[in-house]
């Protein structure tokens, strides 16, 4: 069992090492970033990772089914925590597109709710499937599957993890056009910093991995169940893996977020 107090904590923290899923070793996770973007006075955001950290996350599947029907089978706690967070505003994106403006929509968002509108405590979650789904997935399972190949990628491993240049620059500027904050500075890994939660979906795994095997994609020759469990298992750190994203949308909604299209 993994859990997010391993994928969260940080300060300085070391590389995770690997993780074994049956008897493969796992090429090692990326450490997943600290929450040192955010506001300090985002207090209430803090408390929510700080709980995130603790909630279990089970990334040591041998098979999945289709339809996930045992709350152990996904984030379960780590998704009631994000539908009891008491600060706010809380807006989730329903994002699908792994070429599109996402990310950089996403920051501005972040940026006005901080500095404009005063809201240190603003929740982002982003409900991610469809092709963006691929940013959630580690190097290894970004090699061992091609997926630059499926978006044109120039580099092997998951560009969406990269801190561009502008994450090294003093976050003491929020108004710095090069900085932090700034068009040059986004990714996934970046968002998360800032305190931004990426839902997965397992429906989006599931399709994938049927996809994967129908284009002979499956060096391993894994069965669906298989293959659904070791893309599962190879979800990035700090994602919180939900049954089926669009299923979830409408109980956060439930839960006071905004939904963004």
């Amino acid at each position: 069992m993994t859990n997010r107090r391993q994928l969260f904590a940080r300060a300085g923290a070391a590389a995770l090492g690997g993780l074994l899923v049956g008897n493969r070793a796992m090429a090692a996770a990326p450490t997943a970033p600290a929450l040192d973007l955010a506001s300090p006075r985002a207090v209430t955001l803090a408390g929510l990772h700080a709980r995130l950290a603790k909630a279990p996350c089970r990334r040591d599947f041998k098979t999945v089914p289709m339809i996930l029907t045992k709350r152990s089978e996904w984030d379960h706690e780590a998704i009631e925590l994000l539908m009891t967070y008491g600060g706010g505003p809380k807006q989730v994106w329903d994002n699908t597109n792994a070429k599109g403006p996402w990310l950089n929509l996403m920051r501005n968002a972040l940026n006005a709710q901080v500095w404009s509108w005063g809201h240190p405590d603003f929740l982002a979650v982003s409900a991610t499937h469809g092709p963006a789904h691929l940013a959630l997935y580690d190097d290894y399972a970004w090699n061992k599957y091609g997926f630059a190949a499926l978006l044109g990628a120039k580099a092997p491993n998951n560009p969406f993890l990269a801190e561009p240049a502008a994450a090294q620059v003093p976050a003491t500027d929020f108004e710095d056009p090069t900085g932090a904050f700034s068009p040059a500075d986004n990714s996934v890994t970046v968002l998360q910093r800032r305190g931004v939660v990426f839902l997965a979906c397992h429906n989006a795994i599931w399709e994938f991995s049927g996809a994967l095997i129908k284009k002979g994609n499956n060096p391993d020759k894994l069965g669906h169940e298989q293959l659904a469990a070791e893309l599962t298992n190879h979800l990035i750190p700090g994602v919180v893996l939900t049954p089926g994203v669009v299923a979830t949308i409408p109980e956060l909604q439930a839960a006071g977020f905004h939904y963004i299209t």
